[in-house]
This record gives C-alpha cells, structure tokens and sequence, in this order.
C-alpha cells in the first residue's frame, strides 16, 4: 500500500514548521522529507536527520540524473529533494510531506500530479507582522522586506488543495490532520488495507 505525497507550503512567521511538528507527533505513519543541501552544516544539525549534507558536484550530478523533483539556488547554495528517496519512502507506505515553498510546488506538480498540496495562511497582516517582528532580532528595514516577501508568497494560495488557516493553532492543527485522515480514507486506499475483509463481505 503506497503512501500519499503532501506539499506544505506558507509564508515566512505563518507557523508551519510548529504546526507540522505537532501533526508529526500525534499521527503515526507520516515523515517530512529531508533535502540535500550544499550549505555547511550548522552546530547540532545531523546528515541525514536535518538534511542530507553534500559536495556541489554531487549536487549538479544529480541534477544532471534528473533525481530532483525540485531544486532552487538560494544565497550561493543549493537546496532540493530528491525524487528516489521520496518515491522509496511512498512506496513503503508512509505518507511524505515537503516542506517547500509555491515554486518549488509548481516543479512538484509537474513531475508527481498525484501529491496533495496545502497552504497555511496566517488570520491577517497585523497577525504575521506581529509574528515577524515577535523574533525580535531584526531591524524595521529586513521585517519591511519579509512582509512583502509574505505577501507575494500569500498571493499564490489558490494554486494548492487546501487551505488551513492558523488563527488558533490546536484548530489548525485539527484541520491539517483532517487532510491526512481524509487522505487514508480514499477507496483506493481502504480497497489495499482491507482486500481480505472487503473479499469475504463480498463473497
């Protein structure tokens, strides 16, 4: 039984990465794909658990093999996922999610149609400003330049599935976990876990 391919995606202080972290520990049976990188690894991070640290020439080498279902170039580093480790992990049955942002799943789409996408969106501007500058490190300038970020991000909401709205966190947390539930409910699905039964109530 193959699992289903998820994209998240959301403006900067939405509160995906929270969110995300909440679903994974209450349901069982989904992981967040890990990306390569070509960027040094920060003190604490693990290969392979944080991302898959590697040379940039392995990098463009798999970019030539065409194992990336999207790749971007961001601050002179590269970032991307691999395709073949997605599909071994879908194939196993769990259910993936990437966390990337609308044009890395506009590249998705176009390689894998079937993945489900969802957009967090924050209750209103004055609600992610207040997130933004919440962090408390960055000047009025740089949090000026992450909100026009947001919005161009933000504008591009209707090209994913579903939208979760995260107002109050534990009621879309609910909602984002309803998408999953539903997801594993589809007849294709119940039709795999269920042959044998599904096979006597028809006999």
């Amino acid at each position: 039984m193959s699992g289903t391919l998820y994209i998240v995606s959301a403006a900067s202080g939405t509160g995906k990465t929270s969110l995300l972290k909440a679903l994974l520990d209450k349901t069982p049976g989904i992981s967040v794909s890990v990306s390569h990188t070509t960027r040094a690894s920060r003190p604490g991070e693990v290969n392979g658990q944080h991302y898959h640290f590697v040379a940039v020439d392995e990098f463009k080498s798999l970019i030539e093999e065409g194992d990336f279902l999207e790749h971007a170039e961001v601050f002179g580093n590269y970032y991307g996922t691999s395709q073949s480790a997605v599909e071994r992990q879908l194939a196993a049955g769990e259910d993936v999610i990437l966390e990337i942002d609308w044009q890395g799943a506009q590249q998705v789409r176009r390689l894998m149609p079937q993945a489900v996408s969802v957009f967090i969106l924050p209750p209103s501007r004055q609600a992610l400003l207040d997130r933004l500058q919440g962090r408390g490190q960055d000047s009025d300038e740089i949090i000026a330049g992450r909100m026009a970020e947001a919005v161009s991000e933000m504008s591009h909401y209707n090209e994913f599935d579903f939208i979760v709205v995260n107002d109050d966190f534990e009621v879309a947390l609910e909602e984002l976990k309803a998408i999953f539930v539903s997801g594993r409910l589809g007849v294709e699905r119940q039709t795999q876990k269920h042959q044998t039964m599904i096979a006597e109530l028809l006999s």
